[in-house]
């Protein structure tokens, strides 16, 4: 898998944000261009602790089952289409694509940065992960939303 950490993969991920536009449309989901920039912000801002998750930590049962799932999240299979999200993720208002895609870019950049960053935050869900997997988790992201606008 690959990992945005990586200058190369990194630059190839700024490259498809910017071949966006108010025309693109998804092969799958509900979202909107501008939707899918400010969504895929929300990970990047977590994974650098500029945002928390809003509700209760889960519970043992619930942790458990996170458990089985995280490697899912870094791994080189592709996620499917049209999976849940949570809630603090969902974007339902209109968003201005140049103002979104210029946000995304800035912290796509900013994650890249963190290449030599050693401790990251927890993730409230699936609990701590290596920088490794960190890099690879914010591509499979990026690339899973990408894909679904065809770029």
């Amino acid at each position: 898998m690959k990992s945005l950490f990586d200058p190369n993969v990194h630059a190839e991920v700024q490259t498809r944000i910017e071949s966006l536009t108010t025309a693109s449309v998804p092969s799958w989901g509900k979202m909107s261009v501008g939707q899918m920039c400010t969504h895929c912000q929300k990970p990047l801002e977590l994974s650098m602790g500029k945002i928390a998750l809003s509700g209760k930590k889960p519970g043992f049962m619930k942790r458990m089952v996170f458990k089985l799932y995280k490697p899912l999240m870094y791994n080189d299979k592709p996620w499917s289409q049209n999976l849940p999200t949570v809630r603090d993720f969902v974007v339902s208002d209109e968003k201005d694509v140049a103002a979104e895609k210029t946000k995304l870019s800035t912290l796509v950049s900013e994650f890249h940065q963190q290449k030599d960053t050693a401790e990251w935050p927890a993730h409230p869900m699936f609990g701590k992960f290596t920088h490794e997997q960190w890099g690879k988790m914010q591509y499979k992201h990026l690339d899973h939303h990408l894909t679904q606008f065809n770029v």
